[in-house]
């Protein structure tokens, strides 16, 4: 199931809406609700999320949320020109271990990633003042 799956089945059940009064109120059919659902379609295009955020008037929180899970369900990645080649040696290994990672492994990757956005001012340092601070501490 894709995030966006997930976040439309709670929000369908989270309103007391069954798949074909909402497929009826958007205009589409049941099967394709059900395909959405269950992540064997998606994700929508934008005249169908419109109609949802309009249907079920959702707030704008729900809307951020429905946008972020509508991102991480896409199903195809462009690699930017440009990039250095191990990336492309990267992305080929995750294709072809895509479907044995354990959840473990996944959040390892995902942290190890999350690292390029934390901050880390002794890492920007140079060595030198890395060097004297550790002596200057040393004769505390």
């Amino acid at each position: 199931m894709s995030p966006f799956s997930k976040y439309l089945h709670q929000l369908r059940t989270s309103y007391g809406v069954r798949q074909v009064e909402l497929a009826e109120w958007l205009g589409y059919e049941q099967s394709y609700i059900s395909a959405l659902e269950i992540g064997t379609k998606g994700p929508p295009t934008a005249e169908f999320v419109q109609r949802l955020v309009d249907v079920l008037s959702l707030t704008e929180e729900q809307q951020q949320e429905l946008q972020k899970t509508i991102e991480a369900s896409q199903r195809k990645l462009v690699i930017p020109t440009g990039v250095h080649e191990d990336v492309y040696w990267l992305m080929q290994d995750l294709r072809k271990h895509l479907n044995t990672l354990r959840p473990a492994e996944i959040n390892i990757i995902r942290e190890i990633i999350k690292l390029k956005d934390s901050p880390s001012p002794n890492l920007s340092l140079p060595v030198r003042q890395v060097r004297s601070r550790r002596k200057e501490e040393a004769k505390m």
